[in-house]
């Protein structure tokens, strides 16, 4: 997590007391577009709320084009409300209604089918208010964020599943992504650091966490379960696994680290992207590539998979090359594990918004996939925050 910088609340009352109050408070605000498109979505919630809301939700587990209803009705009626459809009395599925659906599934992260199935009509039936909560809470963390937001950068949104290259405020690159399972200890972190470096045809070194949870177990029932993972000692030389009594460790005791050569079937696939960090998570490729079809892709034990890591890596090193494809092939084709430096540090920032504004402002939403945002949500409660215009 990132350290946050508060000002003591002694030095703001004598700043107030001394002082323009307005200024002072104003002061406060972080000095950022996106902050400001937050505040201007959370007036607009506010008032939307205040004006009754966006109707009654959708009394229908899933609709799907051609059908007809109430339940239809009323998700025509949201849609209008929620300013995804103009006003209509037509009572069908019709081409218009289907557009207003995947304009609603392409702002929420959905699959964009245009079918109003259980997912989306969960997330259509999300009140004015719920969506309030979600922009204060992406509020009081963009607080949080202290850095550069106009240099080049790479940007993982935890909770959009995605990986962005942001440059002058703008995505160059843009790439699916799979993040840590929502379980305790896989949870991908949130934290800011620097990529300095890639590595071609990796070698996998298994976590302690995997090795003493997950292979030991198997190792103590065959000596030769998980082949394609090697046995090594602490100075990283392979071990015969006959020479090992599995049986006689315990997770404490077990010497032992293992490791993955390069390999088609590596879990690391073809390349990884190092930013060093104490949480000792890097973005890298990976052979299960059938996950990144998935609308919810928590799967990993908290690194990040990356859909589209030779398009990723070939961006990063034409910056430092004419020849950025070949350079890298030739790497890849030898099969050897090959580091390349990036003469360009490129700052990387893991962060987890359920509401954000895309490049024309609108506010985009995301499921809360780890339940942070409700725990930070019950934090700022706590605190005294409350929902204008909401009764208890």
């Amino acid at each position: 997590m990132r350290e946050i910088t508060r000002t003591e609340p002694e030095v703001l009352l004598a700043r107030i007391a001394t002082g323009d109050p307005k200024a002072v408070l104003d002061g406060l605000l972080p000095d950022s577009r996106q902050y400001m498109q937050l505040m201007k979505a959370k007036l607009g919630l506010e008032a939307q709320i205040a004006a009754g809301g966006w109707g009654a939700v959708v009394p229908a587990a899933s609709l799907a084009p051609g059908d007809t209803g109430p339940a239809v009705i009323a998700l025509r009626d949201r849609l209008v409300r929620m300013g995804y459809l103009s006003p209509t009395a037509v009572a069908s599925y019709d081409r218009a209604l289907q557009a207003a659906v995947t304009a609603f599934q392409l702002n929420h992260g959905l699959i964009a089918d245009g079918v109003a199935g259980e997912g989306t009509v969960a997330e259509i039936n999300i009140g004015p208010e719920g969506r309030l909560k979600s922009v204060i809470v992406a509020m009081e963390r963009e607080r949080w964020l202290d850095f550069d937001r106009e240099v080049k950068q790479i940007w993982v949104n935890l909770p959009d599943f995605r990986a962005r290259i942001i440059e002058d405020g703008k995505t160059v690159f843009e790439t699916r992504v799979v993040i840590g399972k929502n379980v305790p200890d896989q949870r991908s972190p949130e934290f800011s650091d620097e990529m300095d470096h890639m590595v071609i045809n990796p070698s996998w070194g298994v976590p302690r966490s995997i090795i003493i949870k997950e292979y030991l177990p198997l190792l103590q029932r065959n000596p030769n379960a998980v082949s394609h993972i090697q046995v090594i000692d602490g100075r990283g030389r392979v071990v015969p696994r006959g020479s090992v009594n599995f049986a006689a460790y315990s997770a404490r005791s077990f010497p032992y680290g293992m490791r993955q050569p390069p390999s088609d079937g590596n879990a690391l696939g073809k390349v990884k992207f190092m930013f060093p960090n104490v949480h000792n998570i890097y973005l890298h490729d990976t052979p299960s590539k059938s996950l990144f079809d998935n609308e919810v892709r928590a799967y990993s034990h908290g690194c990040i998979r990356v859909a589209d890591p030779f398009a990723l890596a070939h961006e990063l090193l034409s910056w430092q090359t004419d020849n950025a494809e070949a350079e890298f092939d030739a790497a890849l084709v030898t099969g050897k594990e090959t580091t390349v430096r990036l003469k360009e540090h490129l700052p990387v920032h893991l962060v987890y918004f359920t509401a954000y504004p895309d490049a024309k402002g609108r506010i985009t939403y995301r499921r809360d996939v780890y339940g942070r945002d409700a725990a930070l949500w019950g934090a700022l409660a706590e605190a005294g925050v409350e929902l204008a215009g909401v009764q208890g």
